[in-house]
């Protein structure tokens, strides 16, 4: 059955459609019902079921004939070591790390945050949560400890997991001052702390609270696994709202379940015992969803990476993985593939390289631009799939279904709704728009297994934030229109969208042609306050290795391309150069930020920021040309 069958197939008849998918989850009881509507817009998926995830991810492959098979490959360009674990020595090792847990305390229903670097600990230790019922939040490792602190009184965890350090590329990163400093601000202080002693630079252990990651586990009796409720949280992840107070999406058991091992094969393409790789972090929700519980629930192999696609020692590194550990599909950001061409334009590090092991690239995170799937697609020789989804759905919203069937790819559009999801284009009042028409973009309720149901004790704060804007859809914050062929096309947030004397326009289609100029290695365009326009597009380029032109030249042809492109109604005229744009550790642009900058407007300090000092640059340069007054 290709895709628009099984799409079909989906929409005539949800219900039935998500029960047979469910039967490829093991269940301690399985469910009679995949849908309840719980009233008000809200929904949740194999309520009266009763599983667990970690045997689902682990116990059901050992027993199933993958104990031998390796399930984790760590490898850390930045200390030169390679480990693998095989399914047999992670129910071993997670059984261990659930005892720990549960003989200090811990059991079903009691949260967990884990702080900790890109480990094969950080897996076990999420894992270690599902298998005893426990709701893990992980926090990225290092992040603020104010920000750490907020999400410690929001969650109120029974333990905080934790590593010593993180490292980074030049210098190493201490994780327990961090922590120390977040649980002295919190109100609620967790019962205990386990710390991972890393070689690189162990810390000191607070006596009464702090255990060490190994001795804990010492003595104390493995534990088995609890089933859950289907409805059980399997975790919570916070992400940035727009207030800057963090969003803590949860996510039921059942429902990621079944979605993530649908999508292993329908989109990633890949068969049990293959390799995947996601090159993103745990404390990301691409880290939950296909570091963690999808390849593992597919009986996969997935590799965790310490590195960077960059430095770590230089932009060969992705390849030298693929190369090395036989990977068949690899998913990181566009933003990532963009470091790499800036570096290797050429892709000279590629042909050292076997990489035929690999059968397609999958971008998400940011919307990739046309000149970078077109230069991945030329240098790899391999499908390219851009595909479009966010920490509240957790898989794909719209993808090409490879492993299902690969559709023709649109450059520019990441493909077609996944069973599940009725996407459709919205005007303000909330009507729907004909193919071509730039608009919201809105799913209509319900929406599927292994999306959030919630907000962690916020249901309110989750109906404004999403349900309220258009009664009966989920508002995705995305700017976009579907073409005559069903294809969708991401423009911009819709914040992004901005208003030029009355015209809206897409700051991403700008984006697009600002891209394909030669010397343009990535790129960004905001909207700036224009006392005659309302607003005015201001674009900045950052130019590949190698470019010596004077930036004049470059900023006028770029001008040029976007009135040629766009047109005069776009009133382009302002671009800067500029040696790096401000991102999130996961590769988000900051242009929210660049705008209130640009604006002179005051500004929270973004907690994901990657490099702070970017800012700086950026204000500096835009003083240049007269904005970011004082």
């Amino acid at each position: 059955m290709g895709y628009h069958d099984t799409y079909k197939n989906w929409q005539e008849n949800p219900e039935a459609y998500w029960l047979d998918q469910a039967k490829t989850i093991d269940w301690d009881q399985a469910p009679t019902q995949a849908m309840f509507d719980k009233g008000n817009g809200l929904y949740e998926w194999f309520a009266d079921a009763k599983v667990n995830g970690c045997y689902n991810a682990v116990d059901r492959h050992v027993e199933n004939g993958r104990a031998d098979q390796v399930a984790i490959i760590h490898d850390s360009p930045i200390t030169g070591t390679q480990t693998k674990i095989t399914f047999a020595e992670l129910q071993t090792r997670v059984a261990a790390v659930a005892g720990a847990l549960q003989a200090n305390g811990v059991t079903k229903g009691d949260r967990v945050i884990i702080y900790m670097p890109m480990v094969p600990e950080a897996l076990e230790a999420m894992l270690a949560c599902a298998r005893i019922g426990a709701v893990h939040s992980v926090v990225f490792g290092g992040f603020a400890a104010h920000e750490l602190a907020v999400r410690i009184d929001d969650c109120t965890p029974k333990a905080i997991l934790a590593a010593s350090c993180g490292l980074e590329p030049n210098r190493i990163v201490q994780y327990k001052p961090l922590l120390d400093s977040a649980i002295e601000q919190a109100d609620h202080k967790p019962d205990f702390c386990m710390i991972l002693q890393r070689d690189q630079s162990p810390c000191d252990l607070l006596p009464g609270r702090d255990l060490d990651w190994h001795a804990a586990q010492d003595g104390v009796a493995p534990a088995d696994c609890v089933p859950v409720d289907g409805n059980h949280p399997a975790y919570i992840l916070y992400t940035s709202g727009t207030t800057g107070a963090p969003k803590g999406v949860v996510r039921h058991t059942a429902g990621h379940l079944v979605a993530l091992n649908w999508t292993m094969k329908n989109i990633y393409n890949v068969d049990p015992g293959d390799v995947f790789w996601a090159a993103s972090d745990v404390g990301w929700v691409v880290g939950h969803s296909y570091i963690c519980y999808g390849p593992l629930i597919h009986g996969n192999t997935t590799i965790v990476f310490e590195g960077k696609p960059v430095g770590t020692p230089d932009a060969g590194t992705f390849w030298r993985i693929i190369e090395e550990h036989n990977v068949r599909s690899f998913f990181t950001a566009p933003t990532a593939i963009r470091a790499v061409k800036r570096e290797d334009p050429d892709g000279l590090e590629i042909a050292k390289y076997d990489i035929s092991s690999l059968r397609g690239l999958y971008l998400a995170g940011e919307r990739a631009d046309p000149d970078t799937v077109v230069w991945a697609q030329e240098k790899l020789g391999v499908p390219v799939y851009d595909h479009w989804w966010q920490t509240e759905t957790g898989f794909t919203i719209a993808g090409n279904p490879a492993g299902l069937e690969a559709l023709p790819v649109k450059i520019g559009s990441p493909t077609v709704p996944m069973p599940g999801y009725d996407v459709q284009i919205l005007d303000e009042a909330g009507h729907a728009q004909p193919a071509g028409t730039l608009g919201s973009i809105a799913i209509k309720l319900p929406l599927p297994p292994g999306t959030l149901p919630t907000l962690w004790n916020a249901e309110d704060r989750f109906r404004k934030s999403y349900l309220t804007t258009y009664p009966g859809y989920y508002e995705t914050g995305d700017a976009g229109m579907i073409d005559e062929d069903g294809y969708l096309y991401i423009m911009a947030r819709t914040d992004d969208v901005i208003n030029v004397a009355g015209h809206r326009l897409s700051t991403g289609a700008m984006e697009e042609v600002l891209a394909a100029h030669p010397d343009v290695a990535e790129c960004a365009v905001i909207g700036v306050s224009d006392a005659l326009k309302g607003q005015a597009p201001m674009g900045f380029v950052c130019l590949s290795k190698g470019v010596n032109r004077p930036h004049s030249e470059i900023t006028a042809e770029c001008v040029q391309m976007v009135r040629d492109q766009i047109g005069p109604v776009a009133a382009f005229k302002l671009t800067l150069v500029v040696d790096r744009l401000p991102k999130t550790r996961s590769g988000k642009i900051l242009r929210a930020t660049m705008v209130k900058i640009a604006d002179g407007e005051a500004f929270k300090m973004p907690a994901t920021i990657d490099d702070p000092a970017i800012l700086d640059e950026i204000k500096a340069a835009l003083q240049t040309i007269g904005y970011a007054k004082e």
